[in-house]
């Protein structure tokens, strides 16, 4: 069980490619070796109503939102948090560096008790992929 939630002000689309930005912060994730494969979502959720600072129209954002279940140490959550954030920004750097943005990340642990899961994902994925979970 892991989300990666991209929310993200409606002016952005026009500016980055969102579908190379799920790819980007779905491989990050699982390259932190914290969010499993076979639990891994990543989507992204725009934005229609916003402002931002002093309310300029080529002003955007980007808010990554990572949920991940309990049990990893503060550092390990930390690096990875570190590692994705970097990844994003890397593949932002043209548009953040030419555009009024504000990008921020946050991470949260689910607890079990206060959450269901139910699916068979790991049927359908190549017995390699699931391999190193």
């Amino acid at each position: 069980m892991a989300h990666a939630i991209i929310e993200y002000s409606a002016n952005m689309e026009a500016k980055i490619d969102l579908d190379g930005l799920i790819d980007c912060i779905h491989a990050a994730c699982i390259e932190t070796g914290v969010f499993p494969l076979s639990g891994m979502r990543t989507r992204a959720a725009r934005r229609d109503h916003f402002k931002l600072a002093d309310g300029n129209p080529d002003a955007g954002f980007f808010h990554l939102v990572l949920k991940i279940g309990p049990g990893r140490e503060e550092e390990v959550k930390l690096n990875a948090m570190n590692h994705i954030f970097d990844a994003f920004h890397d593949f932002i750097k043209p548009v953040f560096e030419t555009s009024p943005m504000l990008t921020s990340i946050e991470v949260f642990e689910l607890p079990p008790e206060l959450r269901i899961n139910k699916n068979h994902i790991k049927e359908y994925l190549e017995p390699e992929a699931t391999a190193a979970e």
